[in-house]
């Protein structure tokens, strides 16, 4: 995965609070098992806070950033993209705009970009306020992407992910692959309160990781906005790879197995990690979001 060089990066899609303290009470996630799995099956790939049953943070003081670098001072270009991992979140969250920004579906209006938050320790947002371990997510009430970079770290060590730098592309894909939905009216279908296999919540998860896949297909050719070269210089067959692997160490069944070990499909609320994989092939292979249809009976 290699960004042009030259490309400039527009910072203005991000904003970096990491290191703020964020104020607030103890989490209200239930105890035990449930508690425990209440966060693990809503860890990566997921919309707010409120989806998962949480509330305000934990009583531990704001965790301050280990370097405490702004992506607004340090990441110009493709160049910084292709060496700092805060800068290639920013250039990942350019290319995918990029592309929505021309492939949105007209019938639904324009494109309406939204900010990616990068934090540490928890962070407020319309959705409730947010710790570390819920994960990176979508909140559709303020329309932000939230993101902990250190979970990068969790998906390697924790869930034995291969990692690599598309990993973390994929993720911030997937993410805005909720606010596509969002604003298409798609995203309520996940707010129903059903769980389990065929639910509407997988099927949201799993449109997700298609649109994720679509965005993939055309990275490498989608005009930067501003100098009209793409900013994704190569994606190559490993980077691939490393996406479908992330996405299958999250999949439902392989988290319940390791922490419960068993697997009970009717508390899944974002699918198997054969279904992730296949439906982001889907949308790699196709480019075509119509493709990606999960609600399809």
């Amino acid at each position: 995965m290699q960004f042009d060089d030259d490309a400039d990066l527009d910072t203005s899609e991000v904003k970096d609070v990491r290191g703020s303290r964020v104020p607030g009470g103890r989490a209200t996630v239930g105890g035990g098992i449930v508690g425990l799995l209440a966060l693990l099956l809503g860890l990566f790939f997921g919309v707010g806070p409120e989806e998962l049953g949480l509330s305000s943070g934990d009583t531990t003081p704001g965790a301050r950033s280990s370097s405490g670098t702004q992506v607004n001072q340090s990441c110009r270009t493709g160049s910084d993209a292709n060496t700092k991992e805060d800068c290639r979140a920013v250039a990942v969250v350019n290319s995918v705009q990029d592309y929505w920004s021309q492939a949105f579906p007209r019938r639904n209006g324009t494109y309406s970009p939204a900010r990616t938050v990068l934090f540490t320790g928890r962070v407020n947002t319309a959705c409730g306020t947010a710790t570390s371990a819920v994960g990176p997510f979508y909140c559709p009430g303020d329309r932000q992407v939230y993101l902990d970079l250190g979970f990068f770290d969790e998906l390697r060590t924790t869930f034995g992910s291969s990692g690599g730098p598309f990993a973390q592309a994929y993720v911030v894909a997937h993410e805005y692959g909720h606010h596509v939905q969002n604003l298409m009216g798609t995203l309520r279908k996940a707010q129903n309160g059903q769980r389990g296999a065929g639910s509407d919540a997988v099927r949201v998860e799993l449109q997700a990781d298609c649109y994720a896949g679509v965005w993939a297909r055309h990275a490498t050719t989608t005009p930067d906005r501003a100098t009209g070269r793409p900013l994704l210089a190569r994606l190559d067959d490993q980077d691939i790879k490393d996406g479908l692997d992330a996405a299958a160490a999250v999949g439902d069944d392989r988290i319940q197995e390791k922490f419960q070990g068993r697997v009970t499909p009717e508390t899944w609320t974002h699918g198997s990690a054969q279904q992730r994989g296949q439906w982001f092939s889907t949308g790699y292979r196709t480019g075509d979001m119509a493709r990606c249809d999960t609600f399809a009976r």
